[in-house]
């Protein structure tokens, strides 16, 4: 039986977070310069995206590149952003097929001005699709999500459009980047680091974590269809009791 076929259609996370690590690593192995890695990558970014859309994930967010990746040498960073563009036009067949919405998430306003027009051209052309949503976190960083939203409280309290005591998760959530999409279920990382990385820091409170030693431009489908069986073994219990849940689910 492949492992396809094992899967709950009835337990798969509504929303899977990953973080896309191991390229450099995956390079540097094979004695090739970092940037190789990168463009290896791409094929990992089209079997994963295809993957949870066939087994019916809502949304599927993958940290493209964070806040801290501009300290890295420029032509690495180039490379990236030529990367994404050239990505982003040669995938819109494969988004089309699979009626996947696009859209990103962070700061994206200091992106090279190609890569944004890039990037807000394929999200214009995909935006009424409604079979999977696939955010792309671009120049990304929790912390700084949360600052901006505290400021987009602090300025509404200011302005008496919003009492201090109204200030729960919800009004929270509803200034995140991510306010659109449910919340993170799962979230997976390649390449056998064991941290977040200042990624969807609030969103992830009560996922599931993944962590596997596959670089990031060998990660293919059954990868992620091994991870998400793994998920399935696992009980979700949200501060309950396993008691608790089994009597719930009578």
């Amino acid at each position: 039986m492949d492992l396809k076929s094992q899967i709950s259609k009835d337990f798969v996370p509504k929303h899977v977070a990953v973080i896309m690590d191991g390229n450099g690593r995956w390079a540097k192995g094979k004695g090739l310069k970092r940037v190789l890695g990168h463009k290896k990558g791409v094929d990992a970014v089209r079997e994963t995206v295809e993957a949870a859309a066939e087994l019916g994930v809502e949304a599927l967010t993958l940290y493209a590149f964070s806040t801290e990746n501009w300290k890295r040498p420029k032509i690495e960073v180039d490379t990236l952003m030529s990367i994404l563009v050239n990505s982003l036009k040669q995938e819109i067949p494969t988004l089309q097929k699979n009626n996947i919405k696009l859209q990103a998430i962070g700061n994206l306003e200091k992106l090279p001005s190609l890569a944004k027009s890039q990037l807000r051209e394929v999200m214009k052309i995909t935006e009424t699709n409604n079979h999977m949503i696939l955010t792309l976190a671009l120049n990304y960083g929790a912390k700084e999500e949360m600052i901006n939203a505290v400021k987009s409280i602090s300025k509404k309290i200011v302005n008496n459009e919003l009492d201090i005591e109204e200030i729960d998760e919800n009004i929270i959530n509803s200034h995140l980047y991510t306010f659109t999409l449910p919340v993170v279920d799962f979230l997976i990382r390649t390449s056998g680091e064991m941290r977040i990385s200042n990624f969807l820091l609030w969103q992830i409170a009560y996922a599931e974590l993944y962590f596997t030693d596959i670089l990031w431009p060998d990660f293919r489908k059954k990868d992620f269809y091994e991870a998400i069986l793994n998920y399935q073994r696992r009980e979700r219990r949200f501060g309950k009791t396993s008691e608790q849940i089994e009597n719930s689910n009578k």
